[in-house]
């Protein structure tokens, strides 16, 4: 992750948990919003987001947010193994977790840096490593 990005994904992070602890969920899940749009390409950036909408979810009642965020955890690994997102989305259950959406200004100069074919390229080959080792060892 691009130190810029990393930056501004941690200050979306630090923030949500800020309100999270003050019961502030709602302000929360929305610099958790922004954290999602920062930090979907990258595993545990993403996984951590959706962890922190599923504990926001929960805290403001919200069935359909819970569900949401628990099959949104169960799609990271494959998601980031893939490739597969949806630029800009902001990964609440109110959106469709395919739906890409419009990047943010501060957002947008960030992310067409960052190469995913090359990425999911490298992922795959990794994976493929891992299975042939396993399998090898058996």
């Amino acid at each position: 992750m691009q130190r810029k990005l990393r930056r501004l994904y941690r200050i979306e992070l630090t923030q949500a948990k800020r309100c999270y602890h003050q019961g502030l969920w709602s302000q929360a899940f929305g610099h958790l919003e922004r954290a999602h749009v920062l930090g979907q390409r990258f595993l545990v950036a993403h996984y951590v987001t959706h962890w922190w909408m599923l504990k926001c979810g929960w805290r403001l009642g919200s069935v359909k947010e819970v569900l949401g965020q628990l099959l949104r955890l169960l799609a990271v690994l494959p998601g980031f193994l893939t490739g597969w997102v949806p630029l800009g989305n902001t990964g609440g259950a109110n959106v469709s977790a395919i739906k890409p959406m419009p990047l943010p200004d501060d957002i947008k100069a960030l992310l067409p840096a960052q190469p995913i074919r090359r990425d999911v390229t490298i992922r795959l080959l990794v994976l493929v490593c891992v299975l042939l080792f396993v399998l090898l060892i058996r």
